[in-house]
């Protein structure tokens, strides 16, 4: 098996760059939908079917995105609606997807006076198999570089500015309602030039279901954003660095009854997570940070997340697995990422120029 992430590039307006980055994924945008038809007993007309309601949101709040879902189509082979199918992930059947730690360090954290931000990708395993690092350069907007899957517009990394986004999903809370997914959310942020721009997007647009943002910019400023289907909550900072989970942290919806739906291994990865970070304050650096994603307290459901006997959680089951682990450096553009489990495959270094 490969032990590093492929690289795609594209460049151009919206359909220039669905169509080029279609043609190089590919098998991995096909194989990643016959996994979710699978994971979500639907069929692949099924899925197509659910995906077209969402059409009249896309071409509300992200129109320049459904023409280069579009293009996707075109550079793939696949059928129409089928690029906005992957959009939409688990949220065609209204499920959760993933358990991750997030976490973002500010520069006075850290040993060279710089911001890291970044997260473990815990999934079902098959996930790694569709992965890659993609690399775009749209007309007219900010050059994004981040880990994604499958066609997947938007998804963990960062931006010409340092914005970077990495996020996890959140255990009970509001209920789900018909709105946008989070992943075209996730691009739009990698398109605003500052955390502010952030802050002023997510107040906009409504998202379907809840998850947590971990963010930060090039100003070395970091921020942690719990969004809901129901609104958003800024959780304060605290220190120099920040670490989530999946529970909810906010007074709002820090309460047992949504603990209850989230996995029992979260709050323990969270307090390890920040005990292992808070013990190495003022010296950490991209190697110790990576240190951190590889350990094993808790093992097999620990920070870097193995397979395990146990029950399946209400997020992931127990064949849920690290399927990446990433550390971004907003102000040098840099976004390091182990594919799988980072104990096992070392960091690899993709820059954005």
């Amino acid at each position: 098996m490969a032990t590093e992430y492929p690289l795609i590039e594209a460049a151009g307006d919206p359909w220039t760059l669905g169509v080029q980055h279609g043609e190089q994924a590919a098998r991995f945008i096909r194989g990643y939908l016959d996994s979710l038809a699978e994971s979500l007993r639907l069929t692949r007309q099924a899925l197509r079917d659910r995906a077209r309601r969402f059409e009249p949101l896309f071409d509300q709040h992200c129109p320049e995105l459904l023409v280069e879902s579009r293009g996707l189509e075109r550079g793939a082979g696949l059928l129409p609606v089928d690029g906005l199918v992957v959009q939409l992930r688990g949220e065609l059947a209204q499920l959760p997807d993933g358990g991750c730690t997030t976490f973002a360090i500010g520069p006075a954290g850290t040993a060279s006076g710089t911001t890291l931000v970044g997260q473990t990708s815990d999934n079902p395993p098959e996930l790694e198999e569709f992965g890659y690092v993609l690399k775009l350069r749209p007309t007219g907007k900010p050059a994004v570089l981040m880990w994604t899957f499958g066609g997947m517009l938007g998804y963990h990394g960062l931006n010409e500015h340092g914005v970077s986004q990495f996020a996890n999903a959140l255990g009970g809370g509001p209920g789900w309602r018909f709105a946008l997914s989070h992943y075209p959310l996730k691009r739009l942020m990698l398109e605003q030039t500052s955390l502010a721009g952030v802050r002023d997007l997510v107040r906009r647009l409504p998202v379907c279901s809840n998850g947590n943002y971990m963010l930060a910019d090039g100003s070395g400023s970091i921020l942690d954003l719990e969004l809901t289907s129901a609104g958003v909550h800024e959780l304060p900072v605290e220190g120099p660095c920040l670490v989530h989970s999946n529970h909810f942290l906010c007074a709002a919806h820090a309460c047992q009854e949504n603990w209850n739906h989230s996995p029992l291994d979260s709050a323990p990865r969270l307090l390890r997570m920040k005990s292992l970070l808070e013990s190495r304050l003022g010296s950490l650096d991209v190697a110790q940070v990576g240190e951190c994603l590889a350990d094993h307290a808790g093992y097999p459901v620990s920070i870097c997340r193995h397979p395990s006997d146990g029950p399946a959680g209400p997020m992931l089951d127990q064949r849920g697995k690290t399927v990446a682990a990433l550390i971004a450096e907003p102000q040098s553009r840099r976004l390091h990422v182990a594919r799988g489990n980072p104990c096992v495959n070392r960091f690899v270094t993709y820059q954005l120029d």
